[in-house]
């Protein structure tokens, strides 16, 4: 029997209602916080993407990176590896992306391609893991956040170009950060064009970034469904002894894919960093991105498509959320975007219990079906007898 449900509608389904669920748990913690401003503050969170061009052109911003490192984890999950590591891969690709623009004085788009390599070697070193040593992605992407974490402050620490005043004097608790006049000043060349977009929004967030992670995510998908190459990564995701024993080289394919995975992670940093406003900071905590991008891929089901409509829907929340001060504290917001965020984990679960539920609805359908057949053939039956 066909299942006449379509699993994009399906899919669909399972990431409204975990929509649904997450915003009205934190409608609960609005209440429970501040009462009175529960129901003003709920307006604005959902909102304030709306409300000036500022903020519009802040949620195309923000949705750049998160829209890459959710392809990562995405790419990963359609061939059956979970790529955890895309912090760590978004933050060494920030860091090429840097050293290209501010070291070698490259163009942008120079920085994009360091950025996809550095990326793509921290997604390649688990994949050799995996596939060669049988050792899990998840742990060896895990060690390697950190390590990618603590090389780039080593190298950024010694690297005077980047510390120069030029770009962020050096305080005290030894941050640096890129400032973006001094920035521009020195390499013009170095952030992603704006194409007039800021002038149209009338906001310097706003550049080409968001539509070339578009454009990668439109590829991404023709890749996966449309290509030999797509369809092996998928049976291996599959079944990877099953796929070996169809001629599919396996181990190739598991490397390839977390190569990607992370390459894709590295363009997010790049993204993020060359947009001539963000500001690079030496911090001991892995960069919250990357692992933004998980709840991003399961909301969108791993879909390609879909991940650049949760990637702007995560990113219209987190703008919404800073509209909440200062009647409610900042720990407070970071609460509910989270509780928001991560129950959209819950869409794999849905997309279960729905499709459960509507086989078990067709199947009824046909069994009445059936039974009205069967008796209107007796009843046929008993005419022709009775002639």
């Amino acid at each position: 029997m066909k299942h006449k449900y379509h699993k994009g509608l399906i899919n669909g389904m399972a990431s409204l209602i975990s929509i649904v669920m997450g915003l009205v748990f934190g409608f609960a913690l609005l209440l429970i916080f501040n009462p009175r401003y529960a129901l003003p503050g709920f307006g604005n969170l959902m909102s304030a993407g709306f409300t000036s061009s500022e903020k519009l052109a802040k949620v195309f911003y923000q949705s750049a990176p998160l829209l890459m490192t959710g392809l990562s984890v995405a790419f990963a999950f359609k061939t059956g590896l979970f790529n955890i590591g895309a912090t760590g891969q978004y933050t060494l690709g920030a860091f090429f992306s840097l050293v290209a623009v501010v070291q070698f004085r490259l163009p942008w788009w120079a920085g994009i391609l360091l950025a996809m390599v550095g990326g793509a070697v921290m997604g390649f070193i688990p994949g050799v893991c995996k596939a060669l040593f049988n050792v899990n992605e998840v742990i060896t992407s895990i060690m390697f956040n950190w390590i990618s974490l603590f090389v780039v402050n080593l190298s950024i620490n010694n690297m005077p170009l980047l510390l120069a005043n030029a770009w962020g004097a050096i305080n005290k608790d030894r941050t640096a950060a890129l400032t973006s006049p001094k920035f521009v000043a020195y390499n013009p060349n170095a952030t992603i064009p704006k194409a007039g977009l800021d002038q149209l929004l009338g906001s310097n967030y706003m550049n080409i970034a968001v539509f070339i992670a578009i454009l990668i995510a439109l590829i991404i998908w023709l890749v996966m469904n449309r290509t030999t190459f797509g369809y092996e990564l998928k049976a291996c995701g599959y079944n990877r002894f099953a796929s070996d024993y169809a001629g599919i080289n396996a181990k190739r394919n598991i490397i390839l894919s977390m190569t990607i995975a992370g390459a894709l992670a590295g363009i997010g940093g790049g993204l993020y960093y060359l947009s001539g406003t963000a500001q690079y900071t030496i911090v001991k905590s892995l960069l919250a991105m990357g692992f933004n991008g998980i709840p991003v891929a399961l909301l969108a089901s791993s879909n390609p498509l879909g991940t650049i409509f949760s990637a702007l829907f995560i990113s219209f929340i987190q703008v919404g959320g800073d509209l909440l001060q200062p009647e409610y504290s900042r720990e407070i917001i970071d609460i509910i975007i989270s509780v928001i965020i991560y129950l959209s984990a819950f869409a794999l679960l849905m997309r279960g219990w729905i499709s459960k539920l509507l086989m078990r609805n067709q199947t009824e359908n046909v069994n009445e079906e059936l039974d009205d057949s069967s008796a209107s053939d007796d009843a046929a039956e008993s005419e022709e007898s009775a002639k």
